[in-house]
C-alpha cells in the first residue's frame, strides 16, 4: 500500500468524517471506499450516477499564466 499527505479543506474533511461515522468506516476507510467507487465508474461511460461535470481546477485562482 502506498503512503502519501493528502491535504482537505476542512469542510470536505467534516463531510467524510460525518459519512463515515454514519458508514460504520474510519474516515480513511471512507475515503479508501469514495476513491475507488470513482475509479470504478470512471471506466464506464454513461454510467448512471457518474459525474459528467468537468473536474474541478486544481487552483482556486485558476492556473497560473
Amino acid at each position: 500500500m502506498v503512503n502519501f499527505n493528502l491535504r482537505l479543506p476542512d469542510d470536505l474533511h467534516a463531510a467524510i468524517k460525518a459519512a463515515a461515522a454514519h458508514d460504520g468506516r474510519s474516515a480513511h476507510g471512507q475515503m479508501l471506499w469514495y476513491l475507488r467507487r470513482a475509479v470504478e465508474s470512471s471506466g464506464k461511460p454513461n454510467h448512471p450516477g457518474g459525474d459528467p461535470a468537468p473536474p474541478v481546477p486544481l487552483r482556486e485562482n485558476g492556473p497560473r499564466p
